[in-house]
Parts: C-alpha cells; sequence; structure tokens
C-alpha cells in the first residue's frame, strides 16, 4: 500500500515537472521571438540613426558650419562609401 502511493506522488510530482518544463519552453520561445523583433528594431534604429547623422553632415557642409576635424571625417566616410561601392560594382561585373 505505501508502495503504490509513492508511485502515486511520484507520478504527481512527474507530471508537475512536464507541465512546468512546457511552460518553460513556450516562454523561452516567447523570449526568443521577442529578441528577434528587439535586434530588428535596433538595426533599423541604427541604420536611422546613420542616414541622420548623414543628412547633418550634409547639411554642416552646405552650410560652412563644419570644422576642419568635421571635414576629414567626412570626406573619410564618403571614401568609405566610394570603396564600397567600387568593390559592388567589381562584384557584379564579374
Amino acid at each position: 500500500m505505501e508502495t503504490e502511493e509513492q508511485l502515486k506522488r511520484i507520478q504527481d510530482k512527474l507530471q508537475l515537472l512536464l507541465k512546468q518544463q512546457a511552460a518553460l519552453r513556450k516562454e523561452n520561445q516567447l523570449l526568443k521571438d521577442d529578441l528577434n523583433i528587439f535586434k530588428k528594431q535596433s538595426t533599423q534604429y541604427q541604420e536611422s540613426i546613420e542616414s541622420l547623422k548623414q543628412k547633418v553632415d550634409i547639411l554642416k557642409l552646405s552650410n560652412g558650419e563644419m570644422n576642419a576635424e568635421e571635414k576629414r571625417q567626412f570626406e573619410k566616410r564618403i571614401n568609405a562609401y566610394v570603396k564600397e561601392i567600387d568593390r559592388c560594382i567589381a562584384l557584379l561585373s564579374e
């Protein structure tokens, strides 16, 4: 009789553990989904920030408000873009 009761308790505990495991798996998947959404948003925000920085630099340049260091940084960035464009063109022409 006592063995049956112990077996019943073990089965009950096992069922509880299985329910908890299922709940944790579901929560884990939801958290992974949220993380992916936040990563995408972060990427979009970074792209938006970069675009706004470029616009600010262009406005400063057109208004003559850039100091020498800002002009050097702007020229570096333009040169990097030109190199990247040249690399893309080379890849397309292969």
